[in-house]
């Protein structure tokens, strides 16, 4: 009866490493049955014969040359070569270092291991197979550890936009600013069932859990609108985040029933603008405001800034408006050119040192103007109104203030006393 014969185990998806095959056993001559175990430094080595005839050992990672003759030399200068061979992979590794490798499957770098597989008796590469969670060795294909935890953060905080089934394992950050730190748990009521229908227990229990007493429930609200807000303008996180705490500290102190809800949550960007030293005019803010009005926005922050520093007793730091501020955004909705908006940064910084009393918004636009008349590419008074939100009367009186003062105000580089001379008037 035939023998089974054992099966091979399961090579690794990935390319292994290559290595030369080891050398054939030697036959002893006195015993033909008995065979002479290899060494092991042959593993990292080739052997050849020179040109002068001699037996020497070639490294397969760096190329250097040993004398060996087994008989005079031995394999001892072989095997400690190994260990300090710059090239050999195992050797790379440092104390606490994690070395990366491409995965085969998606193409992302993986952190790469080397460890000893008792099958293949090697210092091999080990592969991380992420979909499986399967640790591999990338030499004999042999299975190391299966279902491994990934333990790596999730970047994923939001479902598909189709109606599949959430893949996110966790929720997101904890949020301070909430009662239950947003830990809480929801009954979800996605389709789960086979036709693709709801699951009648869970839709129930998630329909009388909305309409349960959640004491956050407002509060999600306003921070979902805040959040549109800022992202309509472009906003960065620290600004969302600095709205949403001074909103938090104001409705703690329940003032906010009956007053227009849209005005609060808009003041409440506006001020956390100017204090992340990013403002934006009240006309911006206005625009994204669910239809209120500037007149309400001012209201709004006036009574902000009240409650916070003469009831609650904080103060309510608020930076310093500058053109500067506005001037680099502005420029960019012209498409003006780096040069240009240069020699107009320059030219608002001078303008504060001038007795001008104009607002920084119709001081940046006199001084766009003013850039552009100088340049090839000339802008019409309109399209800076547009892109500044100033009036074009406003705009042309800021114009007439600064024209006195543009010998001072523009950069002798960028333009000439003669270019001067034909600035138009006002």
């Amino acid at each position: 009866m035939d023998s089974m014969e054992p099966t091979q185990p399961d090579v690794a998806t990935t390319k292994p490493i290559m290595r030369p095959p080891r050398p054939p056993q030697v036959i002893s001559s006195s015993n033909p049955n008995k065979r002479k175990s290899s060494s092991t430094a042959w593993d990292h080595f080739e052997k050849f014969i020179d040109e002068e005839g001699r037996t020497k050992a070639r490294c397969i990672y760096c190329s250097k040359e040993y004398m060996a003759d087994s008989k005079i030399y031995g394999t001892s200068n072989l095997k400690n070569h190994t260990p300090i061979c710059p090239e050999y992979l195992y050797n790379e590794l440092h104390d606490g270092q994690d070395p990366l490798s491409k995965d085969v499957e998606e193409g992302n770098l993986v952190p790469r291991t080397f460890t000893n597989v008792v099958e293949c008796k090697r210092a091999t590469e080990v592969v991380l197979d992420h979909s499986a969670g399967d640790t591999v060795c990338s030499e004999c294909g042999l299975v190391l550890e299966a279902h491994s935890i990934d333990e790596t953060s999730e970047w994923r905080t939001f479902a598909n936009e189709t109606g599949d089934n959430d893949p996110v394992r966790v929720g997101g950050a904890s949020n301070p600013l909430l009662s239950d730190g947003g830990l809480s748990t929801v009954i979800s009521s996605r389709p789960n069932n086979a036709n693709g229908g709801s699951d009648f227990l869970g839709s129930g229990l998630g329909r009388w859990q909305s309409r349960g007493s959640n004491p956050d429930r407002l509060l999600l609200q306003a921070f979902k609108a805040i959040a549109s807000m800022a992202d309509r303008l472009g906003l960065v996180a620290t600004i969302k985040d600095r709205a949403n705490e001074i909103y938090k500290k104001v409705e703690d102190q329940k003032p906010l029933r009956g007053r227009n809800q849209d005005a609060i949550l808009a003041a409440c960007l506006y001020i956390a603008c100017r204090q992340e030293d990013k403002p934006r005019t009240v006309k911006e803010i206005c625009s994204v405001a669910n239809g209120a009005t500037k007149k309400e926005i001012g209201r709004a922050k006036e009574f902000i800034v009240k409650q916070l520093e003469v009831e609650m007793g904080q103060s309510m730091e608020m930076g310093t408006i500058h053109a500067e501020d506005f001037l680099r955004r502005f420029c960019s909705h012209l498409g003006m050119t780096n040069q240009a908006v240069k020699a107009a940064q320059e030219a608002v910084q001078k303008s504060e040192e001038l007795d001008i009393r104009r607002s920084p918004i119709s001081v940046a636009a006199a001084v766009i103007y003013m850039i552009t008349q100088l340049s090839d590419d000339k802008k019409l008074l309109k399209d800076i109104s547009l892109s500044t939100g100033v009036a074009e009367g406003t705009i042309r009186n800021s114009y007439k203030d600064l024209y006195p003062y543009a010998v001072r105000l523009i950069p002798s580089w960028y333009a000439k006393e003669e270019d001067l001379r034909n600035l138009c008037s006002p």
